[in-house]
């Protein structure tokens, strides 16, 4: 971006007496209690959600509460990244080729740029494409307590100016390529990673199933096979396999100052159920695309601050990534109550539709 169009971008947000604060419109609650175990280990947590869609409440907490009492809600995190992948162009194919190789070859150099913009910013793997004589070079980092987004853009835009100085053959394109990939449905970042890589799994006995979620395991297992794995295909869904976890997402990233619109790749997760040896409920949810911060834009507001300390990941004396990690893991097993709810209304003729008009009528008088 030109200084000039920077400077007229600056002077017209300061010009403009329109912004206003909007938050306090949406309806907010804590559900639960909820149990954790595993990487996160609390108990009697209560989870705040901010959504139109009131019956979503009474649904995770639901989940919760059958969770907790049959042991907690396992999570895990498998990997952690933040992806920003910029646009490089070379005269042909085989000096890109040719150029991406010294570049693989130079982490170190690429890691002393990336620590002039920040000193949370970590440079971890480089992967690219490249189509003609178009380099798209995917950057990935980890980035401490923060989502990233500004982090790793700002550490890119360091490391394209020094590139383009080693390789004089090469030309600037975009400082991001859709390599990334940012708020946009996508296998990439499934298969490379992006955000947190989390997976919630429980195990429900038969008893707790029956009585508090209304069904069978087969019956739930059967439902999810043929809804979730069987209907995603024949919709054309990519690398997504699950019931509504967009809905408890985006209750939870509006209540804990999230952007909203990562929701996008965040949504893409993998449910997986079974009926174990012993006739019980396997039920677990993966979310390889979570992308959550603790610090960063919109965590300065009021009831983001309270919602955070709430759900302790607002703790000062722990290493750096160690709250948003916790925050992932959190977010993750509301998914996976909502999803366990939700799967086992619809394992019954009419009950979803009948929850829905009691509850919303409910809170409409």
């Amino acid at each position: 971006m030109t200084e000039p169009v920077l400077s007229f971008i600056i002077a017209a947000m300061k010009n403009n007496t329109d912004v206003q604060t909007t938050y306090a419109s949406i309806p907010m609650q804590s559900v639960g209690p909820f149990k954790l175990i595993g990487d996160v280990e609390t108990d009697d947590l209560m989870v705040p959600m901010a959504t139109y869609e009131t019956p979503l409440w009474p649904s995770v907490a639901r989940g919760a509460r059958v969770t907790a009492r049959a042991g907690g809600i396992r999570v895990t995190v498998v990997d952690e990244r933040m992806t920003r992948s910029i646009l490089l162009e070379a005269p042909n194919a085989g000096i890109a080729a040719l150029r991406l190789r010294e570049i693989q070859l130079r982490h170190p150099d690429l890691q002393a740029v990336v620590a002039q913009s920040s000193r949370f910013a970590k440079l971890i793997d480089t992967h690219f494409q490249v189509v003609g004589n178009l380099i798209y070079l995917r950057l990935e980092f980890t980035t401490g307590d923060a989502s990233g987004h500004n982090m790793v853009t700002n550490a890119a835009d360091r490391l394209i100016p020094w590139l383009l100085e080693q390789y004089s053959d090469l030309e600037y394109v975009s400082i991001s390529a859709n390599y990334c990939t940012d708020k946009k449905v996508s296998a990439v970042n499934g298969i490379l990673g992006r955000g947190k890589y989390v997976v919630c799994e429980t195990t429900i006995p038969r008893k707790l199933c029956q009585r508090y979620l209304k069904t069978t395991p087969e019956a739930i297992t059967d439902l999810h096979i043929k809804k979730d794995l069987i209907g995603s295909i024949v919709s054309g869904g990519l690398r997504s396999a699950n019931a509504h976890v967009a809905n408890m997402l985006l209750g939870f990233y509006l209540a804990t100052g999230q952007d909203a619109a990562n929701i996008v790749e965040g949504s893409q997760a993998i449910n997986h159920v079974e009926v174990t040896a012993d006739g019980d409920l396997y039920f677990s949810t993966t979310l390889p695309n979570l992308i959550v911060g603790t610090v960063g834009n919109g965590k300065g507001l009021d009831f983001v601050v309270d919602n955070l300390q709430q759900l302790g990941c607002d703790d000062k004396q722990a290493e750096p990534g160690a709250n948003a990690r916790r925050l992932a893991c959190i977010a993750g097993a509301t998914a996976l109550c909502g999803e366990l709810s939700l799967l086992a209304a619809q394992t019954n003729p009419g009950e979803l539709m009948a929850a829905h008009i009691k509850l919303e009528r409910a809170a409409q008088s």
